[in-house]
């Protein structure tokens, strides 16, 4: 056996739908390889495409554009590196060449609604400027935020391959949490596996990975190198961390986090350049992945800057440390709102949070706008003290909030950020078209205990978030003297009963039977279960655990269990 090939992992961060654009980034991380030597370069899982295309896929024409892209790039990349990447690959537009190579058909059919037609997630191996292999993805994740079924049709189980006089496997992310794949790749003779994946962020996932990987290096007796997506799309979060594995699944060498990173790996065992704070700090890797989330979908719907209603809380004031930390203080606008109901602390805690993190504000009152709907709504349709009642009047007040702050967002070509927590999504504890209002929320799938702490440890960093609003009782302050805990049991209480509902999927018995108060636990699962309708209709958030609103959880909102 000849010693083993020089291999760069290219951690790529590609964006859905723009093929030219992630095929120009597989190119130059391509041109990049092969300056350093590398015999192979790999890229992570549909990367010509971004991940996931969704129904993309079941248009003929994005296929075709998408295919014809990967001939494009094995025309483009013939010194050098061989490459295996990640895309669509339809057979009903492609042949195999005279000299045994496959090359797609210029005048093949849109044969997208033949029934004998599939649609394959391939690894694709590149090398010489030719397509030499196709790798369709054998096991399909139809579960949580993927539903490939719907989508691809499930390939063969992976065979061992020649390649430059070795023999090689390709498994495609899913493929490599099934042990038996890569045993039977060893079995073949497979020397070494090339894992590409579009594997998301989730709370201590990595470790998950790097348990599975070894696991199946174990079973193949053979090295893995495991090449994931980095970046962000929609609510997802795809954190890179690329490693690779020896024969008996020790991790000799890692890339960073939430970066892209392209490199050979190095001969020497080692862990490239990963941020120290990371290490076995969850709280890192959460405020990480939701900066990368947020970053990202600005960058990629071609937004330039942020609005946000600062209150002086503790949720405004750590989605605006987010956004400066992801964006740069210039490019986000916080602004007060202060109603008759606000107290000074608040608006002193708004301002200080601006003057840490370096913002601009701008500051309107809503007073004489309250006084304009006291005239419209008379006591004829609304009590004479409507104003006190939270479900009138302060409903109204966020209302006017969300008004102000999407006109802000429309005349100034700034997205709007929400910042409600998931305890507060949960529970309903939102005003629907008024502090749910926005294009993004980095909060959305963080419980309102993990605000408090991830809080503490931006400002171990450096200062960020005004001590006083991480200490003081959390309040809407839609009437006088209101706090959360008049409404809602302590957060403590709530979210652990919150965790064991939502993550756990356990009922009222169940919690009851943990030692919570029965009256607490069937009231919190009642407001859950009223609540759907406002989740359904709230924004994109990033995805940081196994269960968030959305994809991964998805109840009826007509529900009467």
């Amino acid at each position: 056996m000849s010693a083993f090939p020089k291999i760069s992992i290219a951690q790529i961060n590609p964006t859905v739908g723009d093929i030219s654009g992630n095929s120009k980034l597989i190119i130059d991380a391509w041109k990049k390889a092969s300056e350093d030597g590398a015999e192979m370069a790999l890229f992570p899982e549909l990367c010509v495409v971004g991940y996931p295309p969704q129904d993309l896929v079941l248009m003929p024409y994005f296929r075709k554009k998408a295919m014809a892209a990967v001939q494009e790039i094995s025309e483009q990349t013939e010194g050098g590196a061989a490459l295996i990447l990640g895309g669509i690959w339809d057979s009903s537009f492609c042949h195999t060449s005279e000299s045994g190579y496959l090359k797609l058909s210029e005048d093949s059919r849109l044969r997208g609604n033949d029934s004998d037609n599939k649609i394959y997630n391939a690894a694709i191996l590149i090398d010489g400027g030719k397509i030499l292999h196709i790798q369709p993805k054998n096991r399909l994740p139809n579960y949580g935020i993927f539903d490939e079924k719907r989508i691809f049709s499930a390939g063969d189980l992976p065979q061992a391959i020649n390649w430059r006089w070795r023999k090689i496997g390709l498994l495609i992310c899913e493929d490599i949490w099934d042990e038996s794949l890569a045993k039977n790749l060893g079995a073949q003779g497979a020397e070494m596996i090339f894992s590409i994946n579009a594997s998301p962020f989730e709370i201590v996932k990595m470790e998950q990975r790097k348990t599975v990987v070894s696991e199946a290096a174990r079973a193949a007796n053979a090295p893995i190198y495991y090449a994931n997506m980095v970046g962000g799309q929609d609510d997802i979060v795809f954190d890179g961390g690329s490693f690779v594995t020896n024969s008996t699944g020790e991790i000799i060498c890692q890339f960073p986090q939430f970066e892209q990173y392209n490199s050979v790996i190095p001969a020497q065992a080692g862990i490239l350049n990963i941020d120290s704070r990371l290490r076995g700090n969850d709280k890192a890797e959460i405020w990480n992945a939701i900066t990368l989330a947020l970053r990202d979908y600005i960058r990629k719907n071609n937004f330039k800057s942020v609005v946000l209603g600062l209150s002086g809380g503790i949720d405004s004031a750590v989605s605006a440390a987010v956004a400066v930390d992801a964006l740069g203080a210039e490019n986000v606008l916080g602004v007060l709102l202060p109603s008759p109901y606000s107290s000074e602390g608040s608006i002193t805690d708004a301002l200080e949070t601006a003057k840490l993190l370096g913002i601009k504000t701008k500051t309107i009152p809503l007073a004489e706008a309250i006084k304009t709907f006291e005239a419209l709504l008379t006591p004829e349709i609304l009590q004479s003290n409507w104003m006190e009642e939270p479900a009138i009047g302060g409903n109204l007040q966020a209302r006017i909030r969300g008004i102000i702050l999407m006109a802000l967002s429309n005349a100034g070509g700034n997205l709007l950020l929400s910042t409600g927590n998931k305890s507060e999504l949960a529970v309903g504890y939102s005003t629907l078209y008024g502090d749910s209002c926005g294009g993004y929320n980095v909060l959305k799938d963080i419980y309102k205990t993990d605000v408090y702490s991830l809080a503490n440890w931006r400002n171990s960093q450096s200062e960020a978030i005004p001590k006083s609003s991480i200490e003081k009782p959390p309040s809407a302050e839609l009437k006088l003297g209101q706090r959360d805990d008049d409404q809602l049991p302590p957060y403590d209480v709530l979210d652990a009963i919150l965790d064991h509902h939502i993550e756990g999927r356990l009922g009222a018995e169940e919690i009851i039977g943990k030692g919570f108060a029965q009256e607490i636990v069937k009231k919190v699962l009642h407001l859950v279960r009223i609540s759907e309708y406002k989740r359904q209709q709230s924004c994109l958030g990033a995805k940081i655990s196994p269960m968030s609103f959305g994809k991964d959880r998805r109840f009826p909102v007509t529900n009467k269990f």
